[in-house]
């Protein structure tokens, strides 16, 4: 049996999930999509009482979404051990907090590490980036 402590890893640690309803216009339910949508694996952010969409640039991140019924609720991991993708260009600093980003085709659902300068984010910034070693599975702990 390989030794457990040689695979580094922060996947799920601590992690505590919710239900939320889909805002049914930028996360939006597909049957035949892996967890329901082609935006599972994406930040979201609250973008009504109980109700998420993808995270925009700058917004804060609610958490990252695992799955989406056919009655347009949806799991989302809100803390604990995750990867989400990085942003286009997004900067992604060891120990920094985070917020949404956008791609490169401006598609929302990304992030980024807060810009310290930006007084607005730093109320809206959560998390710390735990690994950036691979963007497109940033690993982060919220």
């Amino acid at each position: 049996m390989a030794d457990p402590r040689l695979a580094v890893g922060f996947a799920e640690v601590g992690a505590v999930f919710a239900s939320f309803k889909i805002d049914n216009s930028a996360i939006t339910y597909s049957a035949t999509s892996n967890g329901g949508s082609a935006s599972v694996g994406l930040a979201v952010t609250l973008s009504a009482a109980d109700t998420i969409t993808l995270v925009g640039d700058g917004e804060p991140v609610l958490g990252k979404l695992i799955s989406v019924e056919s009655d347009n609720i949806a799991v989302v991991q809100i803390a604990g051990g995750m990867a989400l993708a990085g942003g286009d260009g997004a900067s992604l600093t060891l120990g920094k907090a985070i917020v949404g980003d956008l791609d490169a085709l401006s598609a929302e659902g990304y992030i980024r590490e807060v810009a310290t300068a930006t007084a607005a984010e730093l109320g809206l910034c959560r998390g710390v980036i735990l690994d950036a070693g691979t963007t497109t599975a940033v690993e982060v702990y919220l």
